[in-house]
């Protein structure tokens, strides 16, 4: 999964209608700015926020934040109009955030203080399992391509988190991958090599179960997208998803017990561990 490595800036809401707020104030930003005869990229400079987030903002698909629409209004002659609106962006806010509790702002946060994390993977390894060399490979490849400044510091945020499986006591981990996950040689044969031989040092751990789910299974109760079942700290038990870029916490209690649910079904039908590293040893011996 993607990223919960840094931080995200807030995605507005759709169904409590506070997108159009966002929409409209992106408009305004972008109107102004080119009034100005500035750049996303010389704006962003100067907002301390990057090219990529003032894109965002101006299209409606991120949250004017109202410390960028201090520093913005200025900058682009606004007179005003910018720091008129934070109050209702504040507002807008505030209702966006009714439908998840305060703790959904720092996804990294929550896992690295969560008791017991499971993980479904479909695609690509995991975040918290991937090598220095896997992860560079997914950022440098992914679209819309990102500047290396940008790919280095994802690589650094994505290894950082991976600090709890040094922790104590320990959370309990699990872990179902897709067999094509151990296939798809991501970033050339010696990056996957690298990578099989981490899961065979992770999975060796007594804190940590992999299950590896054979493609031939003839059955699969989940053929949607890869997701994160945690349990915080405190804390019920609470889904993840992340679907072209949308991430979405999921903590409402029946749907996070089908998504468990499923989790249950599939680790019934994958390999237990010691087939599941066995398998692993099997393909780096066959390379």
């Amino acid at each position: 999964m993607a990223n919960a490595d840094e931080r995200r800036p807030e995605r507005p809401a759709e169904e409590d209608g506070t997108a159009h707020l966002f929409r409209a104030v992106g408009k305004q930003i972008k109107v102004l700015r080119v009034r100005a005869g500035l750049s996303q990229k010389e704006l962003g400079s100067r907002t301390h926020c990057g090219e990529d987030l003032v894109s965002a903002m101006e299209r409606g698909v991120r949250t004017p934040q109202p410390e960028f629409l201090e520093l913005a209004d200025p900058l682009l002659g606004a007179d005003g109009v910018l720091i008129a609106a934070i109050d209702d962006v504040r507002e807008a806010q505030k209702k966006s955030r009714t439908r998840h509790p305060d703790w959904y702002r720092g996804y990294a946060k929550l896992e690295s203080e969560a008791v017991e994390l499971h993980f479904y993977a479909n695609q690509g390894v995991p975040g918290l399992l991937q090598t220095e060399d896997y992860a560079r490979a997914v950022f440098s490849h992914r679209r819309p391509l990102l500047d290396e400044e940008t790919i280095e510091k994802r690589v650094a945020d994505r290894l950082a988190r991976q600090q709890v499986f040094e922790r104590w006591p320990s959370p309990s981990f699990s872990y179902v991958l897709e067999e094509v996950v151990l296939q798809r040689p991501i970033g050339g044969r010696a990056v996957q090599e690298g990578q099989l031989k981490r899961l065979l040092r992770i999975g060796r751990k007594r804190t940590v179960e992999i299950h590896v789910l054979p493609t031939d299974s003839e059955e699969h109760p989940n053929l949607d997208s890869a997701f994160n079942l945690l349990t915080p700290k405190g804390h019920q038990e609470v889904a993840y998803t992340e679907t072209q870029g949308h991430p979405r916490l999921i903590t409402e209690p029946e749907e996070v017990r089908l998504i468990a649910d499923r989790y249950g079904s599939m680790r019934g039908m994958a390999l237990n561990p010691r087939k599941s590293l066995a398998l692993i040893e099997k393909m780096l011996g066959e390379r």
